[in-house]
């Protein structure tokens, strides 16, 4: 189901505004430019909010890949842009959020996906969005908000652990996928990327975490024993597995 009653329109000319930053997705294999219109970019580079109606996009790019099917990077290591995957849209405009669940609400933020076409995705899963923003309020629920303040502060080192039931989250990807604990023990995940995590599991209770921003950790403990399934519950590509075994 749909989060809500969605507004926002395609923004034809979205190609023609300002591109203020890119990101690589490991995960989905993409490769993603983000545009916003002049005056929003006026706006937040002197210090003021998104303007009411204002508009972002991001526009996803399936990476090139290898013949192993492994995205190919150029001399300065970033993905290559393949083909338009999609154009995700987000708007913030009054009365936007009145009919969106309190859960998810993201201030006066609507989502949307569209097809290189121009048309909505249906099956896009847009409830995931209002949920990965969700825990950048104060950033004006913008997950790159620095970037399109022309800020780029040095990436301070994640404190990582390192023991046998520790997990590192890193580039869209869990190390090690998987893991082996006895029953009674807990495993900690610890994430090392700049947007936001959250294990779901799908056994041994249906447990999931609060959502990790970069250098938070997360921690679920596991009593009976058996394999399980979990991935990032606003990733869903993102997957690993936990043995638990009995005590002896």
């Amino acid at each position: 189901m749909p989060p809500g009653p969605n507004k926002v329109a395609f923004p034809a000319d979205w190609a023609k505004g300002t591109m203020y930053a890119t990101v690589d997705r490991p995960d989905t294999k993409q490769y993603r430019e983000f545009y916003t219109t002049p005056d929003v970019f006026a706006a937040v580079r002197a210090g003021k909010p998104v303007p009411d109606g204002g508009v972002i996009v991001l526009a996803a790019y399936m990476a090139q890949l290898d013949a192993a099917g492994v995205p190919m990077k150029d001399a300065n290591g970033r993905f290559i842009k393949g083909n338009l995957a999609a154009i995700n849209v987000q708007q913030t405009k009054k009365g936007f959020g009145d009919e969106i669940p309190v859960a998810i609400r993201n201030a006066d933020l609507q989502y949307q996906s569209f097809t290189p076409a121009g048309v909505p995705n249906d099956k896009a899963n847009l409830g995931a969005c209002y949920q990965c923003h969700l825990p950048f309020a104060k950033d004006q629920y913008l997950t790159n908000l620095a970037k399109l303040q022309g800020k780029f502060p040095g990436q301070a080192a994640v404190v990582n652990r390192s023991g046998p039931t520790d997990v590192t989250v890193v580039a869209f990807a869990f190390g090690p996928t998987a893991i082996k604990v006895a029953a009674g023990q807990a495993v900690t995940w610890t994430n090392n990327d700049d947007t936001p995590h959250q294990i779901t599991v799908s056994g041994g209770g249906n447990q999931r975490s609060d959502v990790m921003l970069k250098g938070q950790s997360a921690t679920l403990q596991f009593d009976a024993a058996g394999n399980i399934a979990y991935i990032c519950g606003l990733h869903p590509t993102m997957k690993g597995t936990i043995e638990v075994v009995a005590r002896q």
